[in-house]
């Protein structure tokens, strides 16, 4: 008579991963289970239907390129490379180099000067 239901251990066994993994899938609600108590179990359809829902097709690179090229599926967005690393290097400068804080190369309190300016 096969089980219904398998507790994290059968079903570790079942998927070959690792208890701690389990773990943090139901803990992160990833993955379908009945909690009893403390007592965390799961039902044998519905990891088997589960597992057939993250199953993912295969597809041929060189197939994928041509269909993309011929125009029969679109990018979602303009590919603008230049302006999207254009943007990011923007970004990157404002909050790196913001006026209140200076650039990095202006350093200050590294030489000992007296009050009237000489080193």
């Amino acid at each position: 008579m096969e089980k219904k239901f398998l507790n994290i251990e059968e079903l570790s066994h079942y998927l070959g991963i690792k208890k701690s993994n389990l773990y943090s899938k139901v803990e992160r609600r990833e993955i379908p289970f009945y909690k009893w108590g403390r007592l965390i179990m799961f039902s044998k359809e519905e990891i088997d239907a589960f597992m057939d829902k993250c199953r993912i097709e295969i597809v041929d690179p060189a197939e994928e390129a041509t269909r993309i090229l011929r125009g029969k599926t679109r990018p979602k967005m303009d590919m603008n490379i230049d302006g999207i690393v254009k943007k990011a290097v923007d970004e990157a400068k404002k909050n790196k180099y913001n006026l209140p804080h200076g650039k990095p190369d202006q350093i200050r309190g590294l030489r000992k000067e007296a009050s009237d300016g000489t080193l």
